[in-house]
């Protein structure tokens, strides 16, 4: 009852104005008794009677002006810019007043950029910049309007050659599908879907998956722990399939704002009930549009609340050590500005960020730009381009790890006031691609007596800055877990498990590599006697024994696994293949193993703790008659002997 009274209000005050502050052209009583009606009903956004209304009333006077301006405002209402185009051209053809004929060239302006002829636009825009001096709101607008149009028109020939094609009706099955995101592997793909195209349906998140033959499935409802009668819209996931963050709105319990971020793990083949990530995240605002790192560490979103640069602005979080999301920060420039940024995506690559803004120089109202994180933040945005971006608003992108494909959806106008959502699929071209694309390994953590599944602990460390940066956990029933490798550096992967010695694998990711990829599955081993590691992670130049840099990671997991067992003792060992003298071989291993052993005892730990033994080629855990197996042979290892 409150809403409909406050509407009344508005109308009311709304028709009061236009008699007050508007002369109009007409003099006939009838024209302006429709006239009058038509804009209630145009508040009301009863579009259809509005259109008869003020056809009638031009009927009883053509050159009524307003009229004209009138039903041109309802035809931009209805997203309908050809018809809007129509009748602001005739409203302006019957008036001198140069008033009305500001009023006329604004929306003219927008109108024809909106059809995306840029270059009428711009000439109306210009009329209008002429003559306009007092309309500040107005200057603003027209000014940053002119700056698209002038974009448009000198890059709307530079149209990349990507391969787009909508989703199979088996994926695009409902009224409306946008917001689409993938697993790392590709073999998920999760996104939004209303059953009709009214902006108050319900909406329910839904999972397709590629069958055998690589052909997505019917969706289905993501689960029922998760999709309820409210609203679950936009999500994010993370590379694993594992984390899902999505917003969720007014009716909930545990609320803080008008849309809040929720979250749900996937545990065995379960959603878990979702939970409210809190106030460090969400405010009495909005906040929408999530987008994970790819380890589900590091949070990007929108929201309107008061501290922002824009009305809607990029803000992020991160997970601390106890798993618990930080206060949320603004982006900050150059991504957010005064205008609207909006559907962040964060690129597997941890380094790349794409979003929506109407704040830029672009084809249309929000176009779609990417921004890359170097040592000093962001870099300036860059719009991303034809075909992808068009005269027509432009949300999200969804770029696949190995950056070959995007996912977007598009809204298409089906009928007068009605659309249909779409989710289209692009291929990049070589040379189109992203800078720096990634890989993932994945496979399945085991105990490695009883094969049973084990949920641990898996880092992903940049071997030559020492920094963690990816963290993930394996599955703790199915034991499976997946890890996006970057290009861009040297890692070593460590999985972790107490009570368990860990596992050191090695990633060289410093060039382009052939992104295929990488199945392994890790047996993790008892910490007992008679148990070992192979470093991986143990780095010396050739016929050297100075350890190298990049070693400083392993080392420090070596020395962190000692000061977690105080009473373990170990044996420290190098190995060489048999390329060369044994007793060369043999002496050049032991003074190996003396670099890690004085390296250890430098950092505190005792030396009687503490075996160093160079064994040279005498015990091989691969053949010697390849590459590959010599290169496993020249080895430290570490086993404990108490």
């Amino acid at each position: 009852m409150r809403r409909l009274l406050f509407l009344l209000l508005l109308v009311l005050l709304s028709t009061s104005y236009v008699s007050a502050q508007v002369q109009l052209s007409t003099k006939s009583k009838r024209a302006i008794d429709l006239y009058t009606q038509a804009d209630n009903f145009r508040v009301r956004r009863q579009f259809n009677t509005a259109i008869d209304m003020l056809r009638q009333a031009i009927e009883k006077d053509e050159e009524f002006v307003e009229a004209y301006y009138r039903l041109g405002l309802v035809y931009a209402d209805m997203k309908n810019p050809t018809e809007a185009i129509r009748y602001y051209e005739q409203g302006l053809s019957h008036t001198t007043d140069v008033n009305k004929q500001k009023v006329f060239w604004f929306d003219l302006g927008e109108a024809y950029f909106a059809s995306g002829n840029y270059e009428k636009s711009a000439a109306m825009l210009n009329q209008y910049l002429k003559k306009e001096t007092q309309n500040r709101s107005r200057l603003g607008r027209a000014a940053h309007l002119l700056k698209s149009a002038e974009f448009a028109l000198q890059n709307q020939k530079e149209v990349a050659p990507y391969k787009q094609k909508a989703l199979s009706d088996t994926v695009n099955c409902f009224a409306m599908q946008y917001f689409p995101v993938l697993t790392a592997d590709q073999q998920q793909l999760i996104f939004t879907r209303r059953v009709t195209n009214d902006p108050n349906a319900d909406e329910d998140l839904v999972v397709s998956k590629k069958d055998a033959q690589g052909r997505w499935t019917t969706p289905q409802a993501i689960s029922k722990n998760i999709n309820t009668q409210l609203n679950e819209g936009t999500s994010t996931i993370s590379a694993d399939g594992r984390k899902l963050i999505f917003t969720a709105c007014v009716g909930r319990p545990d609320i803080i704002g008008s849309c809040d971020l929720y979250e749900s793990r996937k545990i065995g083949n379960d959603w878990t009930k979702p939970v409210n990530l809190g106030a460090s995240v969400n405010s009495t605002a909005w906040e929408s549009q999530p987008s994970l790192s790819a380890d589900g560490r590091t949070l990007y979103f929108v929201s309107d609340r008061r501290a922002g640069m824009g009305r809607r602005d990029i803000w992020m979080s991160t997970l601390d050590d106890l798993d618990r999301w930080t206060r949320a920060v603004n982006v900050g420039k150059p991504v957010n500005s005064a205008f609207d940024e909006i559907s962040p995506f964060i690129h597997a690559n941890n380094q790349t960020l794409y979003y929506a803004s109407n704040g830029l120089p672009g084809f249309g109202g929000y176009d779609v730009f990417f921004v890359e994180k170097d040592s000093t933040g962001w870099t300036s945005p860059v719009n991303i381009g034809a075909p992808i971006n068009t005269h027509e608003d432009q949300f999200s992108l969804f770029v696949t790890a190995d950056g070959k494909k995007g996912y977007y959806s598009h809204e298409e106008t089906t009928g007068p006031g009605t659309s249909r959502s779409r989710i289209f699929e692009l291929e990049f071209p070589e040379g189109t691609r992203l800078n720096k694309k990634s890989n993932y390994v994945r496979g399945i953590v085991r105990d490695k007596q009883s094969r049973q599944p084990l949920g641990a602990r898996v880092e992903l460390v940049n071997l030559s800055s020492n920094q963690v940066v990816a963290l993930v956990t394996s599955d703790s029933i199915s034991g499976e877990y997946l890890m996006v490798l970057p290009e861009g550096a040297d890692y070593a992967l460590y999985v972790n498990k107490t009570t368990y010695l860990f596992k050191s694998l090695h990633f060289n990711y410093a060039g382009p590599v052939e992104l295929r990829p990488v199945e392994i599955d890790v047996d993790l081993e008892k910490a007992a006697i008679g148990s070992g590691v192979v470093l991986n992670n143990i780095f010396f130049d050739v016929d050297r024994y100075e350890l190298k840099q990049q070693s400083i990671p392993e080392l420090e997991k070596i020395l962190r696994f000692l000061n977690d067992n105080p009473t373990l003792k170990i044996e420290i060992s190098g190995h060489t293949d048999n390329s060369g003298a044994a007793a060369h071989n043999r002496q050049l291993s032991e003074k190996r193993a003396l670099s890690v052993y004085s390296y250890l005892i430098s950092k505190g730990i005792a030396k009687t703790r503490l075996i160093p033994k160079g064994y040279g080629p005498d015990k091989p855990i691969a053949s010697n008659d390849s590459e590959n197996g010599r290169q496993l042979n020249r080895r430290i290892e570490f086993t404990i002997v108490r």
